[in-house]
């Protein structure tokens, strides 16, 4: 499972497309994208997005990574399943 620095579960979006965030507004609120910084590199199989909002996210293997608002503390993975088009960023 993958996490940001925090140790919070990331997760998928199934509406994403590769390389783009479909996830906007009331989403990315419950869903906050994990943000890149502007001078963030790609390197193999991350790399950065850029969202129509001017912010830079990162994706794993084309696939933007997101937060879930719900996630309490490090761990947690209430948002797996959420939907049906939420999941766990995992290591194929």
């Amino acid at each position: 499972i993958y996490t940001d620095a925090n140790g919070m579960t990331l997760y998928t979006y199934d509406k994403d497309e590769t390389g783009k965030s479909n996830c906007y507004d009331k989403c990315a609120t419950n869903w906050p994208p994990l943000k890149a910084e502007a001078d963030a590199k790609a390197e193999g199989e991350w790399m950065v997005v850029d969202r129509t909002d001017g912010t830079k996210m990162w994706a794993y293997e084309g696939k933007p990574l997101y937060t879930f608002i719900k996630d309490k503390k490090a761990g947690d993975v209430t948002g797996d399943g959420v939907g049906g088009v939420w999941h766990i960023a995992k290591a194929d």
